[in-house]
């Protein structure tokens, strides 16, 4: 099998959930090697782990992040793309450590305070990982100063709050000035159910996307990281 035919077979395991040989789903693929085999298949034959991470991974998760944002998919398969995904990134997380593999940045990301809600964040963070962002998930319930605090450790991050309640959203206004006032320029990025572009104007953030897809197109744009 040549080079380019293998990275393609790990981006379409990757767009339709196809985990390892092992992974029942999707039916049409059962009993066939996944986006781990060919993984490490791509790796044997010696193609590089960046070649394998942005013609792999990212073509694979890019498609989910269209097909999301379309209505074509749904939660389900992309968390099963996300599955994917991780069994492919267990290959490749030794050359990320190695320097191999470098990231396009640092993606803060969290649930604001009050608010226990994931699933958003979640598909935002696989999404991101999958595009080749390190990201540094929070969890829920996240106060401002656990925001400030991981914006120390990890400087010149962006930062993404998460919301999902209507009463929560005046807390995701308290974390963007804050953020704002210890560094102007760091990038803010908010998203969740409630959550608008104008309500992203008024508390001055930076970028609002209803999608996941959405916010990596912005920060690829912003960051010339595409």
């Amino acid at each position: 099998m040549k080079h380019n035919e293998i990275l393609e077979k790990i981006a379409y395991c990757i767009e339709y959930g196809k985990i390892d040989r092992n992974s029942p789903f999707p039916p049409n693929l059962k009993g066939q090697d996944g986006a781990g085999e060919y993984t490490q298949m791509a790796l044997e034959k010696g193609i590089r782990a960046d070649d394998v991470l942005r013609m792999g991974l990212m073509q694979g998760m890019d498609r989910v992040g269209k097909k999301f944002r379309e209505n074509k998919i749904f939660v389900p398969q992309v968390l099963m793309s996300a599955k994917a995904m991780n069994s492919s990134m267990e290959h490749l997380m030794p050359f990320f450590t190695s320097g191999e593999i470098r990231s396009k940045g640092k993606f803060i990301i969290g649930t604001v305070l009050g608010d226990l809600h994931d699933i958003g964040k979640n598909l935002v963070s696989m999404i991101l990982k999958g595009n080749g962002w390190e990201v540094i998930d929070l969890g829920i319930d996240v106060s401002s100063e656990k925001f400030l605090d991981a914006l120390k450790e990890h400087p010149d991050s962006v930062v993404g709050l998460s919301a999902l309640l209507t009463t929560t959203m005046a807390n995701m206004k308290e974390t963007v000035e804050k953020i704002k006032d210890q560094n102007s320029e760091t990038c803010v990025a908010i998203g969740g159910a409630p959550v608008t572009r104008e309500f992203c104007d008024r508390i001055g953030a930076d970028i609002y996307s209803p999608d996941p897809q959405g916010l990596v197109d912005y920060l690829n744009q912003r960051y010339n990281a595409g």
